[in-house]
């Protein structure tokens, strides 16, 4: 493993508990050699952790649509920015190019693109793990939907267990390193019930 995905808000968030977090994952990335992947902003959450990545040494890859590159979006430290046609190819691009994923606290957004990230790791399209950084309980509800929905047979017991929620930074790369992906479905009886 070598570069990380990390969806966040472009928001900080009304409490500094979020920001401290951005701050502490910035530093746990550059200190075990780990490069970001993000979404190319410097605002919210996204601003502090890639300031704190780039501030500790660390490279900062960027991903942007055209359209938030053209708003001026974009954050100008960074070590390099893939400028991309749209959202979902920005999404698309990161996933190729990083090698786990993490979720920061964040909005709608963030919430799509590590749920997207993990829904393609079940589809075989994507081999990176999938982690929520649960800061303060942030994700606690999200988790129990998984658990539901894992209760309900929506979700199987074995890809539940491919999802971390976790406060500690320790415990989302532990689970990262020792990660298999997904086995991928297949359909025997496709032709309906």
């Amino acid at each position: 493993m070598k570069k990380i995905a990390v969806y966040c808000g472009a928001s900080a968030g009304n409490d500094a508990v979020y920001q401290k977090a951005a701050v502490k994952l910035g530093n746990y990335l550059v200190k075990h050699d780990f490069e970001l992947v993000y979404g190319g902003g410097g605002i919210g959450l996204m601003g502090i952790l890639a300031n704190q990545v780039l501030s500790a040494g660390g490279k900062v890859h960027g991903v942007m649509p055209q359209e938030l590159v053209e708003r001026g979006a974009a954050f100008d430290k960074l070590t390099d920015l893939k400028v991309v046609a749209n959202m979902s190819v920005r999404k698309q691009t990161m996933l190729a190019i990083s090698d786990g994923c993490i979720a920061l606290p964040g909005g709608p957004g963030t919430l799509e693109e590590i749920i997207e990230a993990f829904s393609w790791a079940r589809l075989g399209d994507n081999p990176n793990p999938c982690t929520f950084y649960n800061v303060n309980g942030y994700y606690a509800s999200l988790k129990t939907m998984f658990d539901e929905m894992t209760n309900k047979e929506f979700l199987t017991v074995a890809d539940r267990e491919k999802l971390l929620f976790s406060d500690s930074l320790d415990d989302i790369f532990s689970f990262m390193t020792s990660y298999v992906p997904p086995k991928i479905r297949t359909y025997p009886n496709a032709s309906g019930l």
